[in-house]
């Protein structure tokens, strides 16, 4: 019955291909979904994208380990979706550009278009392969296939529909990732789970205080979440995308503000999920583990794979997002600048495809994932959060002073590091502090820019 409900979700993955494909026929139907979306299908699909495998399966492990305190991860993703509905939707919405780097083209000029590019198009195709990777690790424990034949199956589904349908193909399967998401992890794994572990009371007995502490899991922690989560959801390319997709600039704003807030209850919930599965399974050797154990423990037949399913989706909607971001950024912002393009949608099509494969073949050697994305967002964020927000916010900002900033804060982020070590909160401290004091610096000192269509991006 389990594998039945899977087999049914991937063709529902393979039918939304099919019904985007015949939706995309031009560049703004399959970068943006023609910016024709309304407030239900924009909260779905904006907040199935931000939460992946790390809001799902991650915050259980950490619910596991630290209570509700495990929330804090997710927290901090929608608290950076409320800045950015608040801070920088309007803004964005009178925009009408693709990508990031187009709009830093638009405000600083094409130097700082191909270096924020770069980044760019590093950190979304790091996410594609870290997601992938957590993709086929889901479907390598549902099905018992070879972790090589896991990734490539659902590597696969995600480049199918991306490359074919596009955004239409990812709004689609995001709504229904994110009915799946929403009743598989609030209707029947919370209920389910905090029941089989004797209720609140039952768990409030059997769990240290700290469990049900909201700063348990460590103020230095929560800290290093704010800075990696906060900022750069309020900055991604993967982010921004589904932003532009909304119809109009009330619904971006509100739309965004309230799938942050939906974010927030969905953490809360994964880790009070966590804390009851360390109460039904106290003896875990692996903490990461929690949250398939709590499903097939807790759950009967057939609910397991809706569950699961629902994992799965989580992680597949990030993997497609930013696969879509990646390949998005490389065709409209790097491939023109060496050639002229006269399809866009043909190119971004084959743009994708190529780096789907890609994808793909990194996930299948990559080992490391967790520190291949923290390198991704300390450098997305380090060098790229100050030149893109007050680009928005402070119109005496100029285009030297943006690649400037972006250089400087790129190598302080890199050498702190190498000296400090990957996981160190220093790299994204001083290259944020780098970043600042170079940009109003250089800022200050040269002559005012000249306007580079930056009355559209700065009103």
């Amino acid at each position: 019955m389990d594998t039945v409900v899977l087999i049914a979700y991937f063709a529902v993955m393979l039918g939304a291909a099919w019904w985007g494909y015949r939706r995309a026929k031009t560049a703004d139907d399959y970068l943006v979904a023609g910016r024709r979306l309304g407030h239900p299908m924009f909260i779905g699909t904006l907040s199935a994208v931000v939460l992946g495998g790390a809001s799902t399966i991650g915050t259980v492990s950490l619910g596991y380990q630290y209570g509700l305190s495990g929330a804090a991860l997710v927290f901090m993703i929608g608290l950076g979706l409320i800045g950015l509905g608040v801070l920088l939707a309007g803004r964005l919405a009178r925009a009408g550009v693709y990508t990031v780097p187009e709009l830093m083209a638009r405000r600083y000029g094409i130097s700082a278009r191909v270096v924020s590019a770069a980044i760019m198009a590093a950190y979304a195709l790091m996410i594609a392969v870290t997601s992938t990777i957590a993709s086929g690790t889901v479907f390598n424990s549902l099905l018992g296939v070879s972790a090589t034949v896991a990734i490539l199956i659902a590597g696969g589904v995600v480049v199918l529909y991306c490359v074919t349908g596009g955004m239409w193909s990812l709004t689609l399967t995001d709504i229904v990732q994110f009915a799946i998401m929403t009743v598989g992890i609030f209707l029947l794994l919370l209920p389910f789970a905090v029941s089989e572990a004797g209720g609140l009371g039952g768990m409030a007995d059997a769990l240290p205080a700290s469990y049900f502490e909201p700063t348990a899991i460590g103020w230095n922690t929560i800290f290093t979440y704010f800075l990696l989560f906060f900022f750069g959801l309020m900055i991604g390319q993967d982010i921004w995308q589904r932003v532009f997709t909304g119809r109009d600039e009330k619904v971006m704003r509100t739309g965004t503000i309230v799938a942050g807030l939906y974010c927030m209850v969905y953490g809360i919930v994964g880790a009070l999920i966590g804390a009851a599965a360390k109460v039904v399974l106290p003896n875990l050797a692996n903490p990461d583990e929690a949250f398939a154990q709590v499903v097939e423990a807790v759950l009967p037949t057939g609910v397991t794979g809706l569950v699961l399913a629902a994992a799965l989706a989580a992680v597949m909607s990030t993997a497609s997002a930013a696969l879509l971001a990646s390949s998005t950024i490389l065709a409209n912002d790097l491939l023109t600048l060496v050639r002229p393009v006269g399809n866009v949608l043909t190119a971004t099509r084959i743009t994708t495809l190529v780096v789907g494969a890609a994808v793909v073949g990194v996930s299948l050697v990559l080992n490391d994932v967790v520190g291949a994305l923290t390198v991704a967002y300390d450098l997305l964020t380090g060098a790229l959060f100050v030149p893109i927000v007050l680009g928005l916010l402070w119109s005496r900002g100029t285009g030297r002073a943006a690649v400037a900033s972006i250089v400087v804060s790129s190598v302080v982020v890199v050498v702190l590091m190498i000296t400090s070590g990957l996981y160190s909160n220093d790299p994204i401290m001083y290259g944020l502090l780098a970043s600042l004091v170079v940009y109003v610096g250089v800022s200050l000192a040269s002559a005012p820019a000249q306007a580079h269509s930056s009355d559209a991006v700065t009103a």
